[in-house]
């Protein structure tokens, strides 16, 4: 009888995934006596969800039964709330599902054994290696600009007739730039109209920039658009994992199919409905934390330090080899933050006192960000 140890040690997984990026998420802070720890390493909303939405989620018992797999009465909301059919909406267990299920239905390794290739700037999500990756496609990474910026220009260039989906992450994480309105747009009448072109707009509640992009705008002029939002950031339902994909029915279709069932929880669903009915609330809260981000841009450019247009709910520090030696001292003061080795540190904006403990650090932080 073969023992337990040699039988694992002799199954493999698939090639592709021993290449594939490893998802680091962001860590909890380590304790240090006399002060509050406050993880800022995953952009989460500081903020629990409003109260109509915390009573929601306690009076809910209906857990001995499956969640619609529709998820019909988000859907019906999410309609209402942004004018589109509800036909058009796919909800998935975040946007990150939601781009899980698109990728499966639209990118892979063909009949022929060669793959879909995947366009999306770099740095981005990091995410998109791991997903692309694992449905069989071909990932072609773009370097973003100096300033953080996707390269549409270099983009569009990389476009081949292999290319099957164009992943734009806007604002972009880690770095915080968004798209503006008439570049996307640009962008997408100069690639093929058989590309799939995926915005995605996890932190779309938080942009301020005039003239950037609306995604839901575009979907409605070009089919070959899909748009990506989730619960997740400003509605504060991160542990929820509820998101959705909006596009045409000629994609919907498609997704459909390749949908995950029941990835939207009953609970989820209900907590998400909630939450659009009170959404005033939602943006009132949205807009502490827009402050804070820029309160917090402020402080940093005030010490002369070059910090990216920051549009999400974080802001980069673009460290290089420093990365991890920042990472460590914010540690010391019972922050976490994000750091990405050799490449730079992201920082959530968190709670008041966060915020201010981390410009403090920064200000006595001898080694100023790259380009500063």
């Amino acid at each position: 009888m073969t023992s337990s140890n040699t039988l694992a040690g002799g199954i493999q997984p698939r090639p592709v995934v021993a290449r594939l990026p490893r998802y680091a998420a962001g860590k909890p802070p380590v304790a240090v006596d006399g002060l509050a720890s406050y993880k800022l390493s995953s952009n989460e909303n500081p903020l629990p969800p409003i109260p109509a939405v915390v009573e929601a989620i306690a009076n809910q018992t209906d857990f001995n039964r499956y969640p619609d797999p529709l998820s019909s009465r988000l859907r019906t909301a999410l309609a209402g709330f942004l004018d589109v059919p509800a036909e058009d909406i796919v909800t998935g267990a975040g946007s990150l599902g939601a781009l899980n299920q698109l990728l499966a239905a639209f990118a892979g390794r063909n009949e022929d054994g060669k793959p879909d290739e995947v366009v999306y700037a770099w740095r981005s999500f990091e995410a998109y290696p791991i997903s692309v990756g694992l449905s069989g496609a071909e990932g072609v990474p773009v370097p973003l600009t100096n300033e953080g910026r996707h390269d549409l220009k270099a983009m569009a260039a990389a476009v081949t007739a292999r290319t099957k989906v164009i992943l734009l992450c806007t604002p972009n994480n880690p770095t915080g730039p968004a798209l503006g309105s008439a570049e996307t747009e640009a962008f997408i009448r100069s690639v093929p109209a058989d590309v799939v072109v995926v915005i995605d707009e996890a932190y779309q509640e938080f942009v301020r920039e005039a003239g950037a992009v609306d995604g839901i705008s575009l979907y409605r002029r070009y089919p070959n658009v899909v748009v990506l939002r989730t619960f997740s950031k400003a509605h504060g339902l991160a542990g929820l994992r509820v998101g959705y994909s909006v596009s045409n029915p000629e994609l919907t279709q498609h997704l459909r199919v390749a949908a995950t069932p029941f990835a939207v929880s009953q609970i989820a669903e209900t907590a998400a409905i909630v939450s659009l009915q009170n959404y005033p609330q939602v943006v009132e809260r949205v807009q502490r934390l827009v402050d804070e981000r820029d309160r917090v841009t402020a402080g940093l450019r005030s010490l002369g330090w070059a910090v990216p247009d920051a549009q999400g709910n974080f802001v980069w520090l673009d460290f290089g080899a420093d990365s991890a030696d920042f990472a460590e001292l914010a540690g010391t003061q019972a922050l976490s933050v994000r750091a990405f080795d050799g490449e730079g540190v992201r920082v959530s904006i968190g709670e008041e006192e966060a915020n201010s403990r981390f410009l403090a650090l920064c200000a006595n932080y001898t080694k100023a960000p790259r380009g500063s």
